[in-house]
Parts: C-alpha cells; structure tokens; sequence
C-alpha cells in the first residue's frame, strides 16, 4: 500500500528532509507504508551531489546542500515537489530502471494535460519542445524544462523525487544554472498556456502512478 499526503501551505526544506529521514527508517523497518508526499516549498535553492560552484549565480534564496543525485535546482510557490519514498527491495533493485519509471511518471502526467514531455540524453528531467521560439545558435530547436528529477536511496529505500512546474516564477531560475544546463530553459504548465491549478496536477500524479509503477 502506497500512502499520499498533500501538504498545507508551504513547507520547509530542513523539515521535509528531516520528515523523510524519519519515514524512511520506518519504511526500511516495516513500521510505515510506502509514501507519496506532495508539497510545495518556500523559495530556494538545492545543491545535489554534483552541483558546481559556479552554477549558482545569485543566492537570492536560501541554498541547501542535499544528499540527492543531480545539480542545482530551484524550489518555490507555484511547483509541486513529490517526495517518493518507495521500497524498492520490493519493487526490483535497479535504480536506472526506477528513475526511467519516475520520468514515465512524470510524462504520463503531462500527458493529461496534452502536453507532451521528453526525455534527452546526457540532460537529466522532462522537456518540452518549443518549436515557436528562435532556435539555439546552431540551429536546433529550443526545448524548455518542465521537471526536476533528483533521488536518494537508502538501504534500497528511494527518497527525494520529482518536481513539476505548474506556476512558479520563472524568474527565481535566474540564480542557478538549472542542472548544469545554460542552452536551453525552464518552462511551467501556466507559461505553455495552459490554466492548469496545483490541485488538477495532483489528480493526474495519482491517476497515472499506478499505470506506471503498479
């Protein structure tokens, strides 16, 4: 049994990862279900394991240092952050096949909406062509990101997740470089047009979770 919890309001980094730490060991200890937990933060900043110095451009926001794979990312009001903490003792041991699952996730959600997200190698998270826009510099088409992914695992226990953008200001990107990534941009659900509210995106999470994960 997988549990979901939809946070109130705003929640505080430091006390999502200390909440996850703790739901974790009861995971691993057999004391606690699975658990979806959707939140939205206060802005910041979080630095994965490979962040680089000099990705952070402007520390408008608080920056906090965590355990998950990836770079730097921006977290605030208007983008839900699914912290997925799953046993996958029980569910295979394979990161790269549960991370692939985490972006079908993501992809069958936006989906719902008639959006359609993708996956690019060597550029980690879910991105949405932008055919209307000038292309890059050498021609290719410009493709905007639309959701984080950045995990931890601990005794095969996943925490961490996703996060989607659903109606953030974009702007508050202007202080990192997003997951190392400076050629191409950031992009919401609102910004591609589409009057989408934080509440239909839970419904689609939860709808197309169990198609992607059983």
């Amino acid at each position: 049994m997988v549990e979901w919890i939809i946070a109130d309001g705003l929640t505080g980094y430091d006390d999502a990862v200390a909440f996850m730490e703790a739901r974790v060991a009861a995971i691993h200890a057999g004391n606690a279900d699975e658990l979806i937990w959707l939140v939205e933060h206060p802005p910041l900043y979080t630095a994965g394991t490979s962040a680089k110095d000099t990705d952070l451009l402007d520390a408008r926001f608080p920056v906090h240092a965590t355990g998950r794979g990836g770079q730097y990312t921006y977290h605030g009001p208007g983008q839900r952050v699914a912290y997925v903490m799953l046993d996958l003792n029980k569910r295979g041991r394979d990161v790269r096949a549960f991370v692939q699952k985490l972006e079908n996730w993501v992809i069958a959600a936006l989906a719902e909406f008639g959006v359609t997200g993708e996956i690019r190698e060597g550029r980690v998270g879910v991105w949405v062509a932008r055919p209307e826009k000038a292309p890059l510099f050498d021609g290719s088409m410009r493709e905007d990101k639309i959701a984080a992914i950045g995990v931890k695992l601990r005794k095969w226990v996943s925490f961490h997740g996703i996060a989607v953008n659903v109606e953030p200001d974009l702007a508050h990107y202007g202080g990192i470089v997003p997951c190392g990534i400076s050629a191409h941009g950031v992009t919401s659900l609102v910004d591609l047009g589409l009057p989408v509210t934080m509440s239909d995106l839970d419904v689609a999470l939860q709808d197309s979770f169990g198609r992607v994960f059983g």
